[in-house]
Parts: C-alpha cells; sequence; structure tokens
C-alpha cells in the first residue's frame, strides 16, 4: 500500500496528519451549503489544506503504517523518508498526486501549492451523503384547444351548464361542512366544561398522600401540648369540605381534628394526634388496613 493510501485513511479519523519533512494536512469541518445560482446542495464536510511547516514527525502516520504492515517503527519511519525523497524529486519536474486527497506543485517560488481533491469527504458523518442538484421548476399556462367549429356551439352550451352544476356543488358541500363545524365546536365546548366541573370536584375534594417511608414534615400550625404525631387523613383546598371531613371521622369514633394549612395552602385533617412515635405507628398500621390505605404520618 502506497503512502497516499495511509493518509487518506487516517483523515477520515483524525484531523491533522503529519508527513515527516514534508508537511501536514489538515482538516476542518464546514456545515452543509447550498449554491442559489445552480440549485446545488452540499453536505457537511472536512475542508482539507495542507501546511508545509508541519514538519515535526508526531509518530501518527509511522505507527499507523507500522501497525498495518506489522513493521518496527523505525521501518515505518524509513519507508514514509524514502517516499518523501521520491515526492520532492518528483515536484521539481512535475505534480504529485497524493490519491484521493489532492495534488501538489510547485510555483515559480518553489513553494508547494496544494489543490484538494473536492470529490472526497473525510467527514465520517457525511458518508454517503453527495452533492444533489435540484431541477429547476417551470410553472406555466396551457392554452386550451378549441374544438371544430361545428361543435363549438355545444361546447359553449355545455361548459356553462357544468361550470354552474359545479359551483352549486361546491356551495352545498361548503355549507355541510360548515354547519359539521359548527355542531362539533359545540360538542367539544359541552366537553371542556363537563371535564372542567368534573376537574374542579376533584381538587376540592382531592387527598394528598405519602407512600412509606413514612415521612417528617414541618408545619406552622399550633402544636397541642404533649402531641407530637398526627395521622392525617387528608388535605383540602375547601375548608367545608375539611370539615365535612371531620365530623364524618368523629362519627367513626375518631377524635378528629383540623391540623391547619400546609405549604401548597390546603387545609389538613387528622384521624387524632399521639404522644409517641410508637403509639402513632401502630395506630396508622391499624387505620391502613381497615379504614384507608392513604393515611400518612406527620411529626409537628
Amino acid at each position: 500500500m502506497t503512502l497516499a493510501n495511509y493518509i487518506n485513511e487516517l483523515l477520515y479519523r483524525y484531523d491533522c496528519v503529519i508527513v515527516p519533512n514534508f508537511g501536514g494536512f489538515v482538516t476542518n469541518k464546514i456545515g452543509a451549503k447550498i449554491n442559489a445560482s445552480t440549485s446545488t446542495f452540499y453536505p457537511p464536510k472536512k475542508k482539507l489544506t495542507f501546511n508545509a511547516y508541519l514538519q515535526h514527525n508526531d509518530g501518527l502516520l509511522a505507527n499507523h503504517i507500522a501497525s498495518v504492515e506489522k513493521i518496527s517503527f523505525e521501518k515505518a519511519t524509513e519507508k514514509i523518508s524514502i517516499e518523501v525523497t521520491k515526492w520532492k524529486e518528483q515536484l521539481e519536474t512535475s505534480l504529485v498526486k497524493v490519491d484521493k486527497v489532492g495534488t501538489l506543485t510547485l510555483n515559480e517560488d518553489k513553494q508547494l501549492i496544494f489543490e484538494p481533491n473536492n470529490n472526497s469527504n473525510f467527514l465520517v458523518e457525511s458518508f454517503g451523503l453527495s452533492e444533489t442538484e435540484s431541477k429547476e421548476i417551470k410553472r406555466f399556462n396551457e392554452e386550451v384547444k378549441t374544438l371544430p367549429s361545428l361543435e363549438e356551439d355545444e361546447t359553449k352550451k355545455v361548459i356553462p351548464i357544468f361550470v354552474k352544476r359545479a359551483a352549486v356543488a361546491a356551495a352545498v358541500v361548503g355549507v355541510i361542512y360548515t354547519g359539521w363545524n359548527g355542531v362539533q365546536n359545540k360538542q367539544q365546548q359541552k366537553m371542556l366544561a363537563s371535564q372542567e366541573k368534573s376537574l374542579e370536584k376533584k381538587i376540592q375534594s382531592a387527598t394528598f398522600v405519602i407512600d412509606s417511608p413514612l415521612p417528617t414534615i414541618n408545619l406552622n400550625v399550633t402544636k397541642e401540648e404533649g402531641i407530637n404525631f398526627y395521622i392525617v387523613a387528608g388535605a383540602f383546598q375547601v375548608e367545608e369540605n375539611a370539615v365535612k371531613k371531620v365530623e364524618e371521622l368523629k362519627k367513626q369514633g375518631f377524635d378528629a381534628k383540623i391540623l391547619g394549612k400546609n405549604s401548597w395552602g390546603l387545609t389538613q385533617v387528622a384521624f387524632d394526634g399521639y404522644k409517641t412515635k410508637e403509639l402513632a405507628r401502630k395506630e396508622l398500621l391499624r387505620i391502613k388496613e381497615t379504614v384507608s390505605e392513604d393515611a400518612w404520618l406527620l411529626e409537628k
């Protein structure tokens, strides 16, 4: 495999490939472009340039050759040196073509001039993409051919009738479509109104619960003397619902009470209050099994 092929392989993986004592091939990623005058689309690519001042051996090219050909680094370096010598001799009389990369020539001032191969795209993400030219779309009005003179009169009669019937049909369809849209809009409005009322009821009677492990929440409410733990039955947006819940729990034998509002502005209702956490947890398990699985423990 020639040195040009190795350079070509590395440019797909690296942004710079240095050929020791010769120069470096450098790539810069550019985005997709469009040529408005020719309607041509160009995919993203690596723009390739050549820097004659990058001649220090960074080991990238030699290591790649040594790995592929299974030779030592020193032999790979020597192989590069031989190829570079040939390139320099060839440049004195003609150009050097680096396969799929571009061509190198010397100008009158003995400076290297690099011409990249625009058909090569070393950007892996653009693999399989090529420049595309969009054909121009021409718009024109077709001329209607006239019928023979003998049929002209009949045609003039038929066309207006057809046009009139088509216009009437379109008007009928429009009316039906408008009426149907009106019916659909009214049905949707009724459905939305019903959903809003249902949602409002759910919010007012909502109970906010927290599953195990049992949480500890600090609220700014008045604490009864000696009572530190409460089993919460629910939290309500409307205070009247909270009062009703207290009455309901008292009928079931609980010493229910309103604890105040939490950080969300909801009024909390408790089954009862307890002095110790052990007693509160024991009662919580019983309430969960017999009354409400949504009950949870609050420590004030």
